[in-house]
């Protein structure tokens, strides 16, 4: 079964870019962040979604 979040270093390391990267991400809506407690867990939906929309343009 595919995770259904990932977390920030996994979300960094599939897009090949840094953790302040992702925060700046999730900081302009680009990616749909959950927290679990204190855990930030990113949708594989979402990060999916700005890789598919990066590749296009």
């Amino acid at each position: 079964m595919e995770p259904l979040a990932l977390s920030i270093n996994e979300t960094a390391k599939a897009l090949g870019v840094g953790r302040s990267s992702v925060y700046a991400l999730i900081k302009s809506g680009g990616l749909d962040a959950i927290k679990i407690g204190r855990r930030t867990l990113l949708t594989t939906e979402s990060v999916r979604r700005l890789a598919q929309s990066r590749s296009l343009a």
